[in-house]
């Protein structure tokens, strides 16, 4: 199981330092480290405006972020606190506090747009939040989600974002939260009591006409619209007075209104419930590792001049993870081989047995680790590594076995090199004790156990080196005759020869096992990867599909909003007309 993520404070993670964007190592350290599934919830808004006390609400503290109670604005950069999530086991909710958009201080809105940017790339909940109602104030002071298209791309083959439209922004955008802070109307539609949701539907509704007021009026309304299809909206009343909003973080829930204590309690409740866990194209779950990732790449990008691509941001990300899902993969399989691998083994297959078992579970480990291996490099890369290991182990073994097997033999026959030496055997019957006495000490060396593959090899190899010896004795041995002489060479040359036919058939069923290997490791990579390729195919169909239904989805509201209009303005058009025939016609006297 994962450690709990403990963090007492936020840190800041990305530094806005004289009109620079720099991530903060010591963020990106805490980020490295989680390993769970990050669900991230970020929240933009102008200065002032009250962001970092939701944020430390759902944080579950009353301090952390920076409050201030000054004109001023607290928060630079983004400022982090990862905490667990409270209601999802095993993930780490991500806080992302953005320093306030507007403030007079900084001069240039350049960095406000970067900021509202990166909290757009970063998080899979994004929070606007803003004082008052939404009027048409409030949308222009969110012109920033009209620059998205000029600060961000969806894809990297796209030219000027030519060709790319809010269905390649869904897909990666967070879900978007719109919190009215010091709410005082009431909500109501033409008499009619609506909820907040209702309310934020019908402030985004658009304009019929052509003209450029239209158009300003339109152009932020289009852009939420399309690029966050799924919204939500909560309304808070003013938590306290004027004078005591300065000690906000010091107040217990009784010492604020009771409204918005509730309200503050439903924004905390949806935000645990429906906020999902961060996810790329293709169904990938970030975590701490991989959102640490996105962060530098992001900021790469802009620092070198160039627009945040998310394409490239996984595309990158993939390069890091998979090479890093090679190296666990390897890694494993050291681990696991070097435990279960007692050298020498018996028998070549009992070695390749145990290759193939431990293979097939670093593939598996590759697989669950990597994703969008372009032409499958990394796999590759793994199978070069894998049979390399492979072929390793087989030097080992082989060396494992010669050099138990030397000596072995060592061990058995150095008396009887000794009495050679001795001449005990240079006389008369002395050939026939001594390849008696070989005999037997070939029969003990074949019982002894865990000689392994190179048993045989190592024998004859040592005995061929005997052989001169051996001869001598022979012919020296005056109790046979010549005949007996010859028909003994005959015996030892066929001897020889039987074994050597031996190890050459060894030989060829060791380079059968090994190519039967090859075929079978090759086989287990395409089955993991067809498999996973099949899985890929599933998500990513699943998230078009999702992706077109928001669309449609959309479209289908501006359609029925555009109905609506036209229905409204013929309805309009009947009753005006109505009016003019009810009027009574003047009679024209002529006199």
């Amino acid at each position: 199981m994962a450690p709990e993520v403990h963090m007492p404070g936020p840190v800041c993670l990305i530094e806005n330092t004289k009109g620079q964007l720099v991530a903060n190592p010591e963020a990106l350290k805490i980020l490295s480290a989680i390993t769970q599934p990050v669900v991230v919830v970020a929240i933009v808004g102008l200065y002032r405006t009250g962001k970092s006390y939701l944020m430390n609400k759902l944080a579950g503290k009353r301090k952390g972020f920076s409050l201030g109670s000054t004109v001023q604005s607290h928060t630079k950069g983004i400022w982090m606190w990862c905490v667990p999530h409270p209601k999802k086991p095993n993930h780490v909710l991500v806080l992302l506090d953005t320093e306030g958009l507007g403030d007079v201080e900084k001069g240039d809105n350049q960095n406000d747009s970067w900021i509202f940017a990166l909290a757009v790339l970063l998080s899979s909940t994004f929070v606007y939040n803003s004082m008052g109602t939404i009027n048409q104030q409030a949308m222009d002071q969110l012109h920033y989600v009209t620059e998205l298209t000029d600060r961000i791309r969806a894809k990297s083959s796209s030219d000027n974002n030519v060709g790319e439209d809010s269905g390649d922004f869904v897909s990666f955008f967070p879900d978007f939260v719109w919190t009215l802070r010091d709410f005082s109307l009431d909500l109501e539609a033409d008499g009619e009591p609506i909820t907040a949701d209702e309310y934020l539907e019908n402030s985004l509704k658009l304009k019929q006409g052509t003209s450029q007021k239209d158009k300003n009026f339109n152009l932020p309304r289009l852009c939420i619209r399309k690029f966050f299809p799924k919204k939500k909206c909560f309304i808070f009343d003013r938590p306290t007075h004027r004078k005591k909003l300065g000690q906000l973080e010091t107040l217990h829930d009784d010492e604020l209104d009771s409204e918005f204590v509730q309200q503050a309690a439903a924004f905390c409740s949806y935000i645990f419930s429906n906020s999902k866990t961060k996810t790329l194209s293709g169904g990938i779950k970030v975590n701490g590792s991989r959102l640490e990732n996105l962060v530098l790449t992001y900021l790469d990008a802009i620092s070198s001049g160039d627009l945040p691509c998310m394409e490239n941001a996984v595309l990158a990300l993939a390069q890091i993870e998979n090479a890093a899902a090679v190296q666990k993969a390897i890694a494993h399989y050291d681990q696991q081989m070097t435990q279960k691998v007692k050298l020498p083994t018996e028998t070549l297959q009992e070695l390749l047995d145990l290759h193939r078992a431990t293979e097939k579970e670093a593939i598996e480990i590759f697989i669950k680790s990597s994703f969008k291996d372009e032409d499958h490099l990394f796999q590759k890369e793994l199978a070069n590594q894998l049979e390399k290991k492979r072929d390793d182990f087989c030097k080992q073994n082989m060396k494992a076995s010669s050099d138990r097997c030397s000596a072995l033999l060592r061990d058995l026959f150095s008396p009887l090199e000794e009495d050679v030496k001795q001449g005990i055997y240079s006389k008369a019957g002395g050939y026939r004790l001594l390849i008696q006495k070989t005999q037997e000490l070939k029969e003990k060396y074949l019982q002894e156990p865990r000689k392994g593959i190179q048993a045989e090899e190592t024998l004859q190899t040592y005995l061929r080196s005997k052989e001169s010896i051996i001869d001598a004795i022979l012919q020296t041995d005056q109790t046979l005759t010549e005949k007996e002489k010859e028909i003994e060479v005959e015996r030892v040359k066929a001897e020889s020869a039987q074994a050597a036919a031996k190890m050459l058939e060894e030989m060829q069923k060791k380079n059968q096992q090994m190519m039967e290997q090859k075929e079978k490791s090759y086989q287990e990579h395409v089955k993991q990867l067809t498999e996973k390729m099949e899985r890929d195919r599933a998500q990513l169909l699943a998230e078009q599909e999702r992706t077109l239904a928001l669309k449609l989805e959309e479209q289908a509201r501006l359609l029925k909003e555009g109905f609506q209009n036209e229905s409204r303005q013929l309805h309009n058009e009947i009753q005006n007309l109505q009016k003019r025939m009810a009027q009574p016609r003047r009679r024209c006297v002529i006199s």
